[in-house]
C-alpha cells in the first residue's frame, strides 16, 4: 500500500524557519520517500506504507522535541490500493 502525508508545525516564523520545521523536514528529506515536496507552509511526500509510518513516527519525535506546539498532519491511501 502506498501512503501520501501531509504536513505542517507550528508556531509559524515568517522571517526564518522554527528549529521544528528544520527538524520534521530533515526526517522526510532523509526518509525512503518519493515526490517529497517541502514549502514553506506545508509539507507533503510519498512512498510505501512502512516507509510512510515511520517517517511520520520520527517526524512527530523530533519536531516535538525541537519545540513544535502542534503538528498537524494527515495520511491518505493512494495508487491503485486506494478505495
Amino acid at each position: 500500500m502506498r501512503l501520501r502525508v501531509e504536513f505542517t508545525t507550528e508556531p509559524f516564523d515568517l522571517e526564518e524557519a522554527p528549529a521544528h520545521a528544520v527538524a520534521a523536514r530533515e526526517v522526510i528529506q532523509k526518509a525512503q520517500l518519493d515526490a517529497v515536496d517541502v514549502g514553506p507552509f506545508g509539507n507533503t511526500a510519498e512512498g510505501e506504507a512502512g516507509e510512510v509510518l515511520g517517517a511520520v513516527s520520527a517526524l512527530l519525535r523530533d519536531a516535538l522535541g525541537a519545540g513544535a506546539t502542534r503538528v498537524s498532519l494527515q495520511v491518505n491511501v493512494i495508487g491503485e490500493d486506494a478505495p
